[in-house]
């Protein structure tokens, strides 16, 4: 018998949205929290047309981000602009612990929704709000993707090379980053509901969320006054540090020595003791100001070898270096693989396919996988009948009224 989850008896309703909000409410899915995902049926999620798609088929339930990020949810329609929905949001309410959103400000206030206004109706929920840069301030009302918030925070400034335009890190970065910083906040909140019975107001900005990463920038400046900025793949303390082009068609390999016993070993490995001994060479700070010539000669061997070969060979000697995969290896790589990152799982309507699988592998209480994404409205009459106890009337009727869509 599988052993109980840690989050089994903790009740979600998820207003969450895209990526950053839906993407931290999967994590207390995967631990067994019951997350009932809300989506409008007039105004498709967007997460919903986003690559990549099950094969290669754009379609509602096709596309992998929204599978990956709604895991183990169950799924309703609701059309919160009909009054006829808010009966079964006040149900959920008082059947939920935690209500979760990740809208701009103006959307849960106008649907009257808002924490003044659900706190009414259940005294101790908590509810979390995240959005880009917060509920208040002056830019709080900026609405928009973690590409935004990434260039606001400061991340593309600091990536690309010295010689062009920001390049910003790949992606909607900061949707990647917060939601772990979401569900701890929520978890910290539960564990202060369960010992006080209080409720709380969480509102979360995604960009001070992430802005943790920039610590090391942030304290350079405060200490130093010094800004840092772009400098393409080299690094501020080692070298070499770069990635090189492999023999192949667009294959490369990342390198790196993070001490001199590893230079050493880098120079051994492509036949190159002269760079050993060179004296300029001796130390990273040399390194760091002859760096065009050593990547040069990095390159010149590392063209001639398999991006494979050229990893294990540098590894063997103790260096840093792993080939640079694209997706199709990257599923097939056997440490993914052994770590079941990748899961199959039954979708109700494109059958087999493929998500995630939970991050942190706890030896006391193992995260597990829930099930597929939902497509849309595919639980409403199991949430509606199992959970909220509504008879089949009552469901008929607000089918009628459009509830659903």
């Amino acid at each position: 018998m599988a052993p109980t989850l840690p989050l089994a008896d903790v009740q979600i309703l998820d207003f969450m949205w895209v990526m950053a909000g839906p993407a931290a409410t999967r994590i207390l899915a995967d631990y067994g929290a019951t997350v009932i995902r809300i989506e409008s049926p007039t105004r498709v999620d967007t997460a919903r047309t986003l690559q990549p798609f099950h094969d290669n088929t754009a379609g509602p339930d096709s596309s992998g981000l929204f599978g990956n990020c709604n895991a183990g949810k169950f799924g309703i329609s609701l059309d919160l602009g009909n009054p006829r929905s808010r009966e079964v949001v006040h149900d959920l309410l008082q059947w939920a612990e935690v209500v979760t959103e990740s809208f701009s400000p103006k959307a849960m206030r106008a649907w009257g929704y808002d924490y003044e206004s659900l706190r009414k109706l259940k005294p101790d929920i908590i509810m979390l709000s995240t959005c880009l840069m917060g509920q208040n301030g002056p830019l709080s009302r900026i609405a928009g993707f973690g590409n935004m918030a990434a260039a606001i925070s400061g991340f593309h400034n600091l990536t690309g090379w010295p010689d062009r335009p920001p390049a910003g890190p790949f992606g909607a970065y900061t949707d990647y980053v917060s939601p772990r910083f979401t569900a701890m906040a929520i978890l910290a909140a539960l564990d202060h509901h369960r010992r006080t019975g209080q409720g709380q107001y969480i509102d979360q900005s995604q960009a001070e969320a992430s802005l943790h990463f920039l610590a090391p920038a942030i304290l350079d400046y405060t200490a130093n006054g010094r800004i840092q900025g772009r400098v393409g793949n080299s690094d501020r303390e080692y070298a070499p540090h770069g990635v090189y082009p492999a023999a192949g068609e667009d294959r490369w390999i990342a390198i790196v020595c993070e001490t001199d016993a590893q230079w050493r070993g880098l120079c051994t490995v492509i036949n190159r003791r002269d760079l050993a001994g060179d004296p300029r060479l001796a130390t990273a700070r040399g390194r760091r100001d002859n760096a065009a010539e050593i990547d040069a000669a990095i390159s010149s061997w590392t063209t001639a070898m398999g991006a494979g070969a050229a990893e294990a060979h540098l590894q063997s000697r103790g260096v840093p270096a792993y080939q640079v995969q694209n997706s199709a290896q990257a599923a097939r790589d056997p440490q993914m693989a052994h770590r079941a990152h990748f899961v199959e799982v039954n979708h109700s309507t494109l059958g087999k396919t493929i998500v995630e699988g939970p991050r942190a592998h706890l030896s006391r209480t193992p995260a597990r996988l829930q099930g597929a994404g939902p497509s849309l409205g595919e639980h409403n009459q199991y949430v509606l009948e199992k959970i909220l106890g509504y008879g089949e009337e009552r469901i008929t009727g607000l089918a009628a009224a459009g509830v659903f869509g």
